[in-house]
């Protein structure tokens, strides 16, 4: 997992031309933030054993961006090089956990099991995950 105080110019962005889609979302949202990922795993082929694993890890980033971040936030989604890139932004400053102790606060840890890659950026702009999945095998 990369970690960074300030998020870097441009960092975030797709590649020029990639198709981009994007779904604004709040708490009461999440039923359909599970389906809108759900959607996008199957459109690029990713393999049925995989889309599970897949929408928990979005479902627990996107629940801590409406949790502990702003009461709003927006998942974005492209392909890169084949695979599944996931952004989850919110304009809040949430630390990732979990506390020694807790019984609880593990959303972050087991989205960064579950994806190839995943990168924290929190800075004056807000929180951003992005988490990379590969898509058809």
């Amino acid at each position: 997992m990369n970690e960074d105080v300030e998020p870097q110019s441009g960092y975030t962005s797709p590649p020029p031309g990639a198709p981009v889609k994007s779904l604004r979302f709040r708490l009461p949202d999440l039923p359909q933030v599970r389906q809108f990922a759900e959607d996008e795993a199957r459109a690029v082929g990713m393999p049925e054993d995989a889309i599970g694993d897949f929408v928990i890890a979005v479902n627990e980033v996107a629940t801590n961006a409406v949790t502990h971040g702003a009461g709003d936030a927006r998942m974005r989604t492209w392909v890169l090089s084949g695979d599944l890139i996931v952004e989850v932004h919110d304009e809040g400053a949430w630390k990732p956990g979990p506390m020694p102790g807790a019984v609880g606060g593990m959303g972050l840890w087991v989205a960064r099991l579950l994806s190839s890659d995943l990168t924290l950026r929190v800075g004056r702009g807000g929180s951003t995950v992005i988490m990379r999945f590969p898509g058809k095998t």
